[in-house]
């Protein structure tokens, strides 16, 4: 079980997210990499909530294969290429993010190796089998 921490001696997190998430021993640990919000079939939307919705349901389906879901998240580490893309990239992180939240790090940055991406999440989560 999963063990979410957000002190009340501390700042409250800025949206939903959990300061720190410990992990038993014992646990499978997956580590996601990036995902980009691309098709299948090679189509990218141009707009960035559609972009975070495709991420997202790439994630589901990594988790979805290693036998895990989006509650075994234990972080996010996401990247938008603009600061206007937050709000669209929070919005769809909260419609597939459930409480507890993982621990979440969201940074702008300065690109991607293709110019038309917009937004990249990359995963880590973690679930006990024996159970």
């Amino acid at each position: 079980m999963l063990s979410h921490h957000t002190p009340e001696s501390m700042r409250a997190p800025f949206a939903l997210y959990s300061h720190g998430v410990v992990v038993p021993p014992g646990t499978h640990v997956l580590f996601g990499s990036g995902q980009l919000g691309i098709t299948q079939d090679d189509k990218i939307p141009e707009d960035a909530a559609a972009q975070a919705e495709l991420c997202f349901e790439s994630i589901g389906k990594l988790l979805r294969d290693a036998g895990m879901g989006f509650e075994d998240l234990v972080r996010i580490n996401a990247f938008v290429t603009d600061r206007s893309y937050l709000p669209a990239y929070m919005a769809v992180r909260d419609s597939f993010i459930e409480s507890p939240p993982p621990a979440s790090t969201l940074m702008i940055v300065s690109g991607f190796a293709r110019e038309i991406f917009k937004v990249e999440i990359e995963v880590v989560a973690a679930k006990n089998f024996s159970k």
